[in-house]
């Protein structure tokens, strides 16, 4: 199970733009293929992408690696500016910044596509 919760985005609009995140987990299933590339472009196409976790699960969560992305410019009031995480085994990544709308430079950004190859070379 992942954990949190996901809240209307701040503002209470839905946002579509190209958005920045850090890599704040290099080293899962997802990001290896970003081989230490410290921030990447998505595409945020949602409402209700406002992450939000009580005191406990974020300390868990923090200091078990489980947070995969963060956002740099946090848009929609996600607590600790959290873009992505993976749940305990590592073998589940939700995140809001849609990795498929980052697939090639002409929709401005392939770095989605990194991480669906990263997918593919741990399968």
């Amino acid at each position: 199970m992942l954990p949190g919760a996901l809240l209307r985005n701040k503002g209470l609009k839905y946002v579509c733009k190209p958005i920045s995140l850090t890599v704040a987990n290099g080293q899962t299933r997802f990001t290896a293929g970003y081989q230490g590339q410290r921030e990447v472009v998505m595409t945020q196409g949602n409402g209700d992408g406002n992450f939000f976790a009580d005191a406990d699960t974020l300390a868990r969560i923090e200091g078990e690696g489980q947070v995969v992305f963060r956002y740099v410019d946090n848009p929609n009031g996600s607590v600790n500016d959290i873009a992505g995480v993976q749940n305990e085994r590592g073998n589940v990544l939700g995140m809001m910044p849609h990795p498929d709308r980052a697939f090639e430079a002409e929709l401005g950004s392939a770095d989605g596509a990194t991480l669906f190859r990263s997918i593919y070379a741990a399968a």
